[in-house]
C-alpha cells in the first residue's frame, strides 16, 4: 500500500469515528427514538472502536492491518445502513463518512 493511499484510509478512520461519536453525542441522544434503539447505539460505539483500531494498526504499519481493516469495513458497512435507515440529514451524514 502506498503511504498517500494508507495516509487517506487513515484519515477515512479518524473522520467515521469523529462523526460518529459527535452524531450520537449531538445527536442521537438528544433525539431519541429511534435514534437511541439499543442495536443501532451498539452498532455506532462499533464502529468508533473498529475505526480507531483501524488506524491505530495503520499508523504503526502493523502486518495484521488487512485483517482489522476488512473487519472495520464490515462494521462500518453496518452502522450505516442503520444511520440511513433512519434517515435524517445528520444520519445521512454519518452514513456517508462510514461508507468512506
Amino acid at each position: 500500500m502506498t503511504n498517500v493511499f494508507m495516509d487517506s484510509a487513515i484519515q477515512a478512520c479518524w473522520e467515521a469515528r469523529h462523526t460518529c461519536q459527535k452524531t450520537l453525542v449531538d445527536h442521537c441522544l438528544a433525539m431519541g427514538g429511534a435514534h437511541v434503539e439499543k442495536e443501532h447505539v451498539k452498532l455506532i460505539l462499533d464502529c468508533i472502536q473498529a475505526c480507531q483500531t483501524s488506524a491505530d494498526f495503520m499508523s504503526r504499519g502493523s502486518v495484521m492491518h488487512p485483517q482489522i481493516c476488512a473487519a472495520c469495513a464490515a462494521v462500518c458497512e453496518a452502522c450505516a445502513a442503520s444511520c440511513a435507515a433512519i434517515g435524517t440529514a445528520e444520519m445521512k451524514v454519518c452514513a456517508e463518512a462510514c461508507r468512506k
